[in-house]
């Protein structure tokens, strides 16, 4: 019996549960019923909820009837805990590849994968302009065609990205893309990558390419704020992350610190201190979070790529609510080095990219090659010169769970289905992936707990929404904790098994499109349950398992509003999962609108 009489739920072993399309297995569709909460509301919720004693009360009564405890906390569970989401060396047959050399340095990494990359032969400027109302993202390969030609430079560029960043930055937009951002440093490293393409020694295709980074990611001269007030100074940035430094070292300017939510602790892109990230598409809805700002920039054409952290679909959320790719690959893949330390077994760095071939080039430079080969796999980057570029590729989805979302999503989403089979022949599988809302508590609590153990307690100084997460990541027992890392034992068994039979996993990336930012919400944040656990519906899996996972744009809702498809994969198997998404991507792209906010950096002044 459960802490409050509550029957707890009793596992049956994972390889008793039928993951077929018949399967009995119950899928439970979070029942969240909590009202919206934001403005003073928030602040006295968060003022009760500080009391000692009165705080303690108030949890134990908000979490008597919450599933936490009948799933997770308090069920009989027979495997073992796993603890972490690493993935052993799996040497898995990838069609159509380029497997790369080892040791090579990130430029020459780069280069390996300009060569997977399909010919596009129009000149950059001089190609006939698309209608009005179109979408036309310029993508690495434009800048580096428009520099290497003289057609515009490094310091052009960059200057037409600080004028739109100081315009979406003033009162009248108040986009704000960016927690900081020095123009003179700016400039300073377009002026460095110009002289390289006067000299004809740029370092890459990625030299003078601007790329924004999370300001979740140690990037020199910013400090690292993780979206608060304090957190820059406690912890000064000494060094480049990993991943920064090896775009650094690929002549990358780095554009500055992009917009978050608070710690990374919501969905919404909210942050009551540095001010909301809007989505291009509609200045009145949400980016999505955690990596609100660097979607936002990537959607209005400021940079062709942003670093984001993906700890719960943090990178995924909001790029499908923006409308541009978001990335996740597997666990171990990229370092994690000079990343802040919040969620360290289902956080990892991603890629957010206005095309599938800038996420190509984005991480051939900073995938992490310093770990010995026998802890690894080799890389493999996808042969896009030709679409289809694989064939036979077999999709599991798992009905009850794909259609539990909006009838535009639902329906956009089928149809996206519907065209990778009448284009490429491709087949979609009817499976069951059970305990999905098992996973989904599971996922939290440990993402919870380890935000809490990583912080040192700096409440006052906290956003108001975020203290409300953080007292509650507070009260999750250790059995509840542990149980967790039963049920991720249960779903690895559960995915693996899947995979058996189907190259990738599809659902949609998140069950509501962008929803409205409501001004009361921007100096307190708010308490938004329902949209919360619609935006992360589809994201768990990606982190508590450590799988790769991308979403690419596939359509937009009545309102106009981009509407995201996502696909899982095995472990190690990136490539796959971005030919996939390529494909999806040729087969959609033509139908999309630009967004109302949106800069063309390639313009000729």
């Amino acid at each position: 019996m459960g802490l409050f009489g509550s029957s707890a739920k009793v596992y049956r072993p994972a390889p008793e549960v039928d993951l077929g399309p018949g399967s009995a297995e119950l899928y439970i569709s979070p029942n969240v019923k909590a009202p919206r909460v934001a403005g003073m509301l928030v602040k006295i919720f968060v003022w009760v909820l500080e009391m000692p004693v009165v705080g303690w009360v108030l949890l134990h009564i908000l979490k008597k009837d919450n599933l936490i405890n009948k799933l997770v906390s308090e069920a009989e569970i027979p495997e073992p805990p796993l603890f972490t989401s690493t993935h052993r060396w799996e040497d898995t047959p990838e069609q159509n590849v380029s497997l790369t050399k080892p040791g090579l340095s990130p430029a020459e990494r780069v280069r390996e994968a300009v060569d997977c990359l399909p010919a596009r032969l129009e000149s950059t400027l001089a190609a006939d302009a698309p209608p009005s109302s179109s979408l036309k993202r310029w993508t690495i390969m434009d800048f580096s065609r428009a520099y290497s030609s003289g057609e515009t430079t490094p310091v052009q560029v960059a200057k037409r990205f600080l004028a739109a960043v100081k315009e979406s930055s003033g009162p009248t937009m108040n986009m704000a893309f960016f927690i900081s951002c020095n123009p003179e440093d700016v400039l300073k490293q377009a002026e460095e990558s110009t002289l390289r393409y006067q000299t004809g020694t740029p370092l890459s295709v990625m030299d003078g390419v601007l790329v924004a980074v999370k300001d979740e990611i140690d990037c020199l001269p910013y400090p690292t704020t993780g979206g608060t007030r304090w957190l820059g100074k406690a912890r000064p940035c000494e060094a480049d992350a990993a991943c920064v430094a090896q775009l650094r070292a690929c002549g990358a300017v780095l554009a500055g610190k992009t917009n978050m939510h608070e710690l990374g602790a919501g969905t919404s892109g909210i942050n009551p201190h540095h001010g909301s990230a809007r989505n291009p598409y509609n200045v009145g809805k949400v980016a999505g979070g955690s990596s609100s700002g660097s979607a936002a920039v990537v959607c209005a054409g400021l940079c062709p790529v942003a670093l984001g952290v993906d700890g719960g679909g943090s990178v995924r959320m909001p790029a499908a609510l923006c409308g541009v790719v978001g990335f996740k690959p597997t666990a171990g893949r990229l370092s994690n080095a000079g990343v802040l330390p919040l969620n360290w077994t289902v956080g990892m760095a991603g890629i957010l990219a206005g095309t599938v071939e800038d996420a190509v080039v984005a991480y051939s430079a900073i995938v992490d090659q310093s770990q010995p080969s026998y802890l690894r796999p080799e890389l493999n980057l996808p042969m896009l010169t030709s679409t289809p570029s694989i064939s036979n590729v077999r999709l599991a989805k798992y009905g009850k769970w794909f259609n539990d979302s909006s009838e535009d999503i639902r329906t956009c989403c089928d149809k996206a289905l519907q065209t990778l089979h009448a284009q490429y022949g491709w087949e979609t599988l009817d499976v069951t992936v059970p305990e999905i809302e098992e996973m989904r508590l599971a996922h939290y609590v440990t993402i919870g707990s380890e935000c809490t153990a990583s912080l040192a307690k700096k409440r006052s100084e906290i956003g108001w929404d975020v203290r409300v997460a953080l007292a509650v990541y507070g009260s999750f027992s250790s059995r509840a904790y542990l149980n967790s890392q039963r049920l991720r034992n249960r779903q690895m068994f559960f995915h693996k098994e899947i995979f058996k039979t189907a190259d990738v996993i599809v659902s949609p990336m998140t069950g509501v499109t962008a929803y409205t930012l409501q001004d009361d919400a921007l100096s307190s944040g708010e308490l938004d349950y329902i949209n919360g656990a619609a935006l992360i519906r589809y994201s768990i899996a990606g982190n508590f398992l450590g799988l790769p996972a991308i979403t690419v744009m596939v359509g937009q809702d009545k309102g106009g509003l981009p509407i995201g498809l996502q696909f899982i994969g095995r472990p190690w198997s990136e490539a796959t999962l971005l030919h996939i998404a390529f494909a999806m991507q040729e087969a959609c792209s033509k139908n999309h609108r630009k967004p109302v906010v949106f800069y063309d950096l390639l313009k000729k002044d």
